[in-house]
């Protein structure tokens, strides 16, 4: 097939091919291919540095990288995988269908604050969806140096749309050929072509010494900037293009030539007519030949080649010469070139470093705090400036230079600072570079984002862990809030088990170091820990060495607590850092604040929504019924799901039901139609009536709000059930032989919408220990998964808990929900189960709900 006009190259390892493997032993694949000479096209067609393919993975939404091009995948590993419905320009585009551009830094954090919290550099992107047949399949991502206030310009838009069309269609040439548009690996690097540059020529000349003829051919013509025709065939009229110093030395070399026997092979650097540097390479000898001479003796000829570099590589000779060591990567970081200097500063050989990944070769390089250097040099076009410890008693002043294809990097030796790296800031340089500048902005505004989605106070101290002690090389942390004047541990990560204890509940009048800091709302930093114990005489000290800083959580001028930072090894602390761990302290103290009027409000919302669910299930003859319900993860507001179980003169009434929304009018509507339901229910109506008049009363009361329901009536004595639904998901029935099947009743719409819409009712029989399950739709719907998929865990779930008390079939439902990290909706669970015989399994225990 052939993709952009080209045709698929034979790959490594096949017939044909080189022999070898890619990256990693792979063998390049049709897929690969295909992508990686997207990527190129469109990284090049929209003038970027980096690109990259995001196709959808195996796991339901899940976006992973499938090519990166231009960048060194290590750097970039946490934008491995990508989830659809995360606050990303690549989910936005590809949820969308629509591309999106932004032009600048400035556009980016306006859109996608996260996105520059993650990677606060000023460059800019461009992200555009792929459409396979009439499927998206993932996203084209193209990085770019930033136009501050200049949009991406049309042209640039339709090129980048133009390939990602292109692979969409070679996508879907794939599909039919069986070739599935997924990714679940590794992301492929991708070595982008160099800037095209002047190319280099070699012209080629002969000079015939006795008679200065000169002999040249047409490139060296093109060379001196002089056609065939203008150029006599002199020594004299070449040397006429050379500067007055250049002449002299090839004459020298002339009479070197003419006056020794052996061969003569020499270099000169000779400036031609433009200026610029071009290299010569002479060799002479005597040479016999008859009749050659004026005395029919022996001639002299010279021959040479004018190299014209162009633009060429920096040349070696030059970079050993300066007083700093200078090295060079490539943009998937391998060393290019290094001068001899460097090879001293980095105690290695040459060979032992060109051709070899940075980080590989000299571990050190990769700190966290430099590869996010190195990603400000990759991503900003700034320089970047830093120091780096090497051994324990040497450090290197390092600053990198990035440029289109690679990054140059120089080195010099440095006295050991005051304080050593391990932050956003550059340690003895200050904020000396845009990159610095921009880390050290950007990290409050990261932990700030990341605090915004944290509702309670662990899940604030949790934040805290994962954005701030990485920020800082941080290992321990504790935070301590303040009640009745006393300080109570809320959290706590890193220390000795047990050794935070003692400080537990200590009051403010107490002399240490996380009481002070509240009292005096200044930060405490102590560089080791005999600082510490010397400015705090009897003071218990763990076994650690490392320094602590102390931080006092104030918001709105009101104490909150204190934030404890540890760290294994002794370090300063830059007044760079001071400021900016002050701040961050702020940050947290406000969210802290803000959970702890969350976790008391909480607490309310959660006793009005108990108070609105059933307190305990009738107790029935013949079948018993366990009740569950489990309130969501995001937000404090109540739910409107509820479930109840009515004794009527038709039988038992099993109900469930789930009103749109959250919060109190949610909650004010579940509560009107559970009563509603029961007193149509009581009235002896059949279950059609009850909910073809619970419609109608829910809209004759017009909250705005709709509502989904399952209503059952069951004869304990016989089995028989009566089932109508309003848009509520199929219950699911456990046979008594143990096979376990959704039910297929057929319903009217929701609740709320048509007055005078019909609700059929479905009859069926529950043989004895028979299982009956009803819920709400949060227990079976997560974002980004096709709800048959929650469908058919339910299923398998109840199937293979096997005979066991109704209450444990419960529990083990809401347990395995609970392992869900993220549940937006509120989960209601009730169970219903005819006895055996009319006697109940000695296995079976009535519960209370919960």
């Amino acid at each position: 097939m052939t993709w952009h006009g080209a045709t698929r190259p034979t790959p490594l390892g096949e017939p044909g091919g080189a022999e070898g493997k890619a990256d990693g032993g792979r063998v390049p694949d049709e897929l690969s291919l295909v992508l990686a000479q997207a990527v190129v096209s469109a990284t090049e067609s929209a003038g970027g540095y980096a690109g990259g393919v995001y196709l959808r993975s195996p796991t339901p939404g899940l976006l992973r990288l499938a090519v990166l091009a231009g960048l060194p995948g290590r750097l970039f590993r946490p934008w491995w995988r990508m989830h659809v419905n995360r606050p990303f320009p690549v989910a936005e585009a590809y949820r969308s269908g629509r591309p999106v551009y932004l032009a600048d830094a400035e556009e980016a954090m306006r859109r996608f604050p996260q996105l520059m919290a993650g990677l606060p550099f000023p460059f800019g992107s461009m992200y555009v969806p792929i459409v396979s047949g009439h499927t998206r399949v993932g996203v084209l991502v193209v990085l770019r140096p930033a136009t501050p206030g200049e949009p991406v310009a049309p042209p640039d838009r339709h090129r980048l749309q133009h390939v990602a069309q292109r692979l969409g269609t070679a996508l879907a040439e794939l599909g039919s050929d069986g070739t599935a548009a997924e990714w679940d690996g590794d992301p492929l690097p991708v070595q982008l072509p160099a800037v095209t540059a002047m190319p280099v020529r070699i012209g080629h000349f002969d000079w015939d010494l006795d008679s200065g003829a000169v002999t040249a051919d047409e490139e060296l013509h093109a060379i001196l900037d002089s056609g065939p025709a203008d150029f006599p065939g002199t020594i004299d009229a070449l040397a006429a293009r050379l500067a007055p110093e250049d002449v002299y030395g090839l004459w020298a070399l002339a009479r070197q030539a003419v006056g020794s026997q052996a061969l003569v092979m020499r270099r000169m650097r000779l400036r031609g007519p433009d200026g610029r540097s071009h290299l010569l390479e002479l060799t002479g000898r005597w040479a016999h030949s008859p009749g050659g001479g004026p005395d029919g003796g022996a001639a002299s000829h010279l021959t040479g080649f004018l190299v014209d570099l162009g633009a060429g590589p920096i040349v070696a000779e030059a970079a050993d010469r300066l007083p700093r060591g200078i090295f060079s990567l490539d943009r998937l970081g391998r060393i290019t070139y290094v001068n001899h200097l460097a090879e001293q500063l980095l105690g290695r050989a040459r060979e032992q470093l060109v051709g070899r990944i940075l980080w590989e070769v000299l571990p050190w390089f990769g700190h966290p705090a430099h590869e996010d250097h190195h990603r400000a040099a990759l991503l900003s076009d700034a320089p970047v400036h830093f120091l780096a410890r090497r051994t324990p008693k040497e450090w290197l002043s390092v600053s990198m230079y990035p440029g289109h294809d690679g990054v140059t990097i120089t080195l010099a030796a440095t006295d050991r600072p005051a304080y050593a790296p391990g932050s956003v800031v550059t340690p003895g340089v200050g904020l000396g570079s845009p990159a610095d500048r921009s880390a050290a902005l950007y990290r409050p505004v990261a932990l700030a984002i990341a605090l915004t989605e944290a509702v309670t106070a662990r899940q604030v101290s949790a934040v805290v862990t994962e954005e701030l002690l990485p920020a800082f090389g941080g290992r321990q942390l504790a935070i301590y809030l303040m009640s009745e004047r006393h300080l109570y541990l809320a959290w706590e990560t890193g220390f000795p088990q047990g050794f935070l204890d003692r400080f537990d509940g200590v009051g403010l009048d107490a002399h240490i170091p996380g009481v002070e800091t509240l009292t005096s709302g200044r930060p405490i930093f102590f560089e080791s820990m005999e600082r510490l114990a010397a400015a705090y005489p009897g003071i218990p000290i763990d076994a650690d060495v490392g320094a602590r800083a102390f931080l006092p959580l104030i918001a709105s001028g009101r104490p909150v607590g204190t934030c404890i930072l540890g760290f294994d090894q002794p370090r300063g602390f830059s007044p760079e850092e001071r400021t900016v761990l002050t701040a961050l302290a702020g940050l947290i103290a406000q969210a802290l604040q803000r959970a702890q009027r969350y976790d008391t409000e909480a607490a309310l919302a959660r006793g009005l929504q108990d108070a609105l669910l059933p307190h305990r299930l009738p107790v029935v003859e013949g079948v018993d019924t366990v009740g569950r319900y489990l309130s969501g993860t995001q937000g404090m507001d109540v739910g409107g799901d509820w479930y109840d179980v009515v004794e009527t003169g038709r039988g038992l009434a099993l109900v469930i039901g789930d009103v749109q929304g959250h919060g109190i009018p949610a909650a004010a509507t579940m509560g009107q139609l559970r009563s509603a339901v029961r007193a149509f229910a009581l009235s002896g109506h059949d279950p059609q009536e009850v909910m073809s008049g619970t419609n109608r009363l829910l809209i004759d009361l017009d909250p705005g709000q709709f509502a989904s329901c399952c209503y059952i009536v069951l004869d304990p004595a016989t089995g028989i059930t009566q089932a109508v639904r309003a848009g509520h998901p199929q219950p699911v029935l456990r046979h008594p032989d143990g096979t376990v099947e959704v039910l297929d009743l057929p319903g009217g719409i929701v609740l709320g919408v048509d007055a005078t819409a019909t609700y059929p009712v479905t009859e069926l029989r529950l043989g004895p220990g028979a299982i009956l399950a009803l819920f709400t739709d949060g227990l079976i719907e997560q974002a980004g998964v096709d709800i048959d998929l929650g469908i058919e865990w339910l299923r398998s779930t109840i199937a293979c808990v096997g005979p066991a008390p109704l209450a444990d079939i419960a529990d083990r439902v809401i347990g395995e929900a609970k392992r869900a990290a993220d549940r937006p909706d509120d989960i209601a669970l009730l169970l219903a189960a005819r006895w055996t015989d009319g006697l109940p399994p000695a296995s079976w225990s009535r519960a209370r709900p919960r």
